[in-house]
């Protein structure tokens, strides 16, 4: 999985994520791999994205083809993913079925994204979160909570606190390693 996080602090917006892929027991570290990178750029937005590696390939080609894409909002988010869903199945073969009772059909994503606009957070059923503060998903989130709620009054700035969220997660989670990628954005407005 990963350790992924996302800041927002005064008028600045971070987002940063571990390197490390797992197959299971085996590991692929950044030194072995040339696309370590989880996070996809997207006209002034960045995605972060964990589960299946194949995510990050599916979404860089998605996103290269478009431009008709709003992430400016939770609603805009929810839009976004939406029309993206019958995308992701016709064109990519997503697999939709989790649980037999679920509600709705998944996407099998779980995402933070960061811009101008905010943080938010994207889950499996096409939620759609605004985060005040910060957040983290993936298998490292619990650690990287813990130390961003720690320590986001004593530092200074929304990278200083995604660091030290990604570090915390790289360092207690054995699916998370370092080194990291992280991005900033001025907040608007």
């Amino acid at each position: 999985m990963t350790t992924l996080v996302a800041v927002r602090k005064h008028d600045e917006i971070a987002i940063a994520a571990d390197s490390l892929t797992t197959f299971g027991d085996l590991k692929l570290a950044a030194t072995f791999d040339r696309s370590p990178e989880k996070i996809v750029h997207y006209r002034g937005t960045y995605l972060g994205l964990c589960g299946s590696a194949a995510h990050q390939l599916v979404f860089e080609s998605l996103l290269a083809s478009r431009e008709d894409l709003d992430f400016s909002g939770r609603l805009a988010i929810f839009d976004t993913l939406r029309k993206l869903h019958p995308v992701l199945k016709d064109q990519h073969f997503l697999n939709p079925k989790e649980e037999e009772d679920d509600p709705y059909e998944s996407t099998q994503i779980t995402a933070l994204i960061a811009n101008q606009h905010g943080i938010f957070g994207v889950y499996s059923m096409r939620e759609v979160f605004e985060y005040s503060q910060f957040w983290a998903v993936g298998s490292g989130r619990e650690f990287a909570l813990g130390a961003m709620n720690a320590l986001y009054p004593r530092l200074k700035t929304a990278a200083a606190v995604a660091r030290v969220g990604v570090e915390a997660g790289a360092t207690f989670d054995r699916n998370s390693a370092l080194p990291m990628s992280i991005y900033t954005v001025k907040l608007r407005g």
